[in-house]
């Protein structure tokens, strides 16, 4: 987006006020602007100017006061927002920004082991691209694949509807259950009802044509359908999801206009090619070469706050 005529800002708290995620905070330590659909707040209750964990504290404060509470039909506006009232620390009667820094930064050193043990568990740790990977990412950025448009259930055969599972009738469990929506991935409930489950190396379309891949087992109710990708392999899986996310996320599904299993079954989505069938070898291969560059900078973060480079 082009700077002229946008008002740049930083150091503050941005909220959603429309759409799935109404309510959503988050702190911005760099530069942004904001559009209709949100807006930004900053701190003004003291002078002092507050550093980066003081507003994570903030932010969080916030998130837990208002996120959940609004929706489509009872939007987190200014107007209604201003007037919540927020938790915070306090000693000798005032504000405690000194317990706030402190345990923000306790938090976050223990959540840096956690992440550490996490990349070393899953494998995560090599970020060093092979011969291949560098070759397949440069070809890729240079546009040299061959696309082709494929029909997603001639593909992965007929996409599978969720049954509906009212939330009254829901028992509590430790199965994932997929509804539609954004927050925490779709997943709405974690249940113990008989209910399909359905394979991990999967992906779920909700109602609103957003895809998602799955590396879990799960249910789901009647807003998803479900597309039978579990013989890929798994790094295939989550590109074959991407490119169902980029034909079924364009707007055209909404409250009035759901998106179902039929529709998933007369998708059309655009695959890189070999011998004019999809090359599945080399999407798993451009995935693991786009996850090691994005998993770099996580390794090398969690090196540097744990003390292994200068």
């Amino acid at each position: 987006m082009p700077r002229n005529n946008s008002t740049i800002i930083k150091n503050v708290i941005s909220i959603s006020a429309n759409g799935a995620n109404t309510g959503a905070t988050f702190y911005q330590n760099k530069e942004f602007t904001v559009l209709q659909d949100a807006y930004a707040i900053e701190w003004i209750y003291t002078k002092d100017i507050l550093n980066d964990n003081q507003y994570l504290y903030l932010t969080t404060s916030i998130s837990k006061t208002i996120y959940g509470n609004y929706e489509w039909t009872n939007k987190a506006g200014w107007e209604k927002v201003k007037s919540e009232k927020i938790q915070l620390p306090i000693k000798n009667k005032e504000i405690d920004f000194e317990f706030m820094e402190t345990f923000i930064t306790e938090l976050e050193k223990e959540q840096v082991v956690k992440l550490e043990a996490y990349l070393l568990i899953s494998s995560l740790k090599d970020y060093i691209l092979s011969d291949e990977e560098q070759q397949i990412l440069d070809d890729f950025k240079d546009d040299k694949f061959k696309w082709k448009k494929f029909n997603l259930k001639n593909l992965f055969g007929k996409s599978i509807r969720g049954k509906r599972l009212k939330s009254d009738d829901r028992i509590k469990g430790n199965l994932p259950f997929v509804t539609a929506g954004e927050a925490e991935e779709g997943v709405s409930a974690f249940i113990g009802n008989d209910v399909t489950v359905f394979s991990e190396n999967t992906t779920t379309i909700d109602m609103f044509g957003s895809a998602k891949y799955r590396n879990y087992k799960y249910g789901g109710d009647d807003h998803i359908a479900v597309v039978n990708t579990q013989d890929l392999h798994q790094l295939t899986s989550i590109f074959v999801t991407s490119a169902i996310h980029k034909s079924s996320y364009t707007g055209e599904f909404h409250y009035g206009r759901n998106f179902y299993a039929k529709d998933a079954d007369e998708l059309n989505i655009s695959l890189p090619t070999k011998n004019n069938q999809p090359d599945y070898a080399l999407m798993q291969t451009l995935i693991s070469a786009i996850q090691k560059q994005v998993i770099k900078d996580v390794v090398l973060y969690t090196d540097k706050k744990l003390g292994k480079t200068s």
